[in-house]
């Protein structure tokens, strides 16, 4: 770097976090408003670690443990959706809000609308499935599969859950073995404990 090119960059290193925070607001508002924001995310910390929220305009889009690389999931949702991507929590307040009453123990569903566009087919069926199964009970593969009208498709019934775009807001964490264990969970067996015992501790 060029003595020229430091002297340029040296002010941003005090520029009020603040006014950033306002060029940025202004930047996620004239994007909505010019109808450019396809996809607004934002991260949400919560008692199982720091959540990656994204949604379009139909609702919320995608949930996303740490675990899951929040990167390589934003470069998922690009391909797939959309590549006009904005870190805009705006959109996101309500699912943000939903969920703080969820892990504080005073919430038992979600309201928030959902666009369940990364996911379709048997899958989708399944997905729309879990949010049937009540707050503080539990399900197994076999029991979904019935449910949908598939009693054979446990494996099918498993893949969909282990690829749930929305987990905890449609939740697949209530869906186990027949055996009544634990079984796989996209944020990792701990986590699909933990939020079995905040729902039976409610």
């Amino acid at each position: 770097m060029t003595t020229s090119d430091t002297s340029v960059l040296a002010p941003l290193a005090d520029v009020d976090p603040a006014d950033l925070a306002r060029l940025h607001a202004g930047l996620e508002a004239a994007a909505d408003r010019a109808g450019q924001l396809d996809i607004a995310y934002t991260t949400f910390d919560s008692p199982v670690g720091p959540l990656l929220l994204a949604a379009t305009e139909t609702g919320l889009l995608r949930v996303a443990y740490e675990i899951e690389g929040h990167d390589r999931v934003l470069e998922t949702i690009s391909a797939r959706i959309s590549p006009r991507i904005l870190r805009a929590p705006k959109r996101l307040e309500g699912a943000m809000r939903e969920l703080d009453e969820y892990f504080a123990g005073r919430r038992t569903t979600f309201d928030v609308p959902l666009d369940l566009g990364l996911s379709a087919g048997f899958r989708q069926l399944v997905q729309r499935q879990l949010a049937h199964i009540a707050y503080g009970h539990t399900q197994s593969y076999g029991q979904v599969a019935a449910a949908v009208g598939n009693p054979k498709a446990v494996r099918a019934v498993g893949t969909a859950c282990a690829r749930n775009p929305l987990p905890v807001v449609l939740p697949c964490h209530r869906v186990l073995k027949a055996d009544g264990s634990l079984g796989g969970y996209a944020g990792g067996p701990a986590t699909k404990a933990i939020l079995l015992e905040l729902e039976s501790a409610a």
